[in-house]
């Protein structure tokens, strides 16, 4: 039986600063992963999925990125999917 939930986390990547705005348009490209916005060595995301699993890869796979100190989740919620859709849009982030 599938999942009926959406998964979402938001996330804080920390960079080499002279890499923020390159590692947050590396970021931009992956599926899922939304970012909001950046600063000094910092990077605000927000990854969504169809279970945790997949946000726990995604952000391993962040962390493991050229210019990437750390990646540190800081929020997650699990939303059923009726709670998410209106005229078949997504609203979990």
């Amino acid at each position: 039986m599938a999942d009926s939930r959406h998964h979402v986390s938001s996330a804080v990547v920390i960079t080499r600063p002279e890499l923020t705005e390159d590692v947050a348009a590396r970021l931009a490209e992956i599926e899922g992963v939304e970012v909001h916005g950046t600063g000094a060595g910092k990077i605000v995301v927000v990854i969504e999925g169809p279970h945790s699993g997949v946000l726990g890869e995604t952000l391993i796979g962040i962390s493991g990125m050229d210019g990437v100190l750390a990646a540190h989740m800081v929020f997650e919620q699990a939303l059923e999917m009726k709670e998410t859709k209106d005229d078949d849009r997504t609203h979990a982030a």
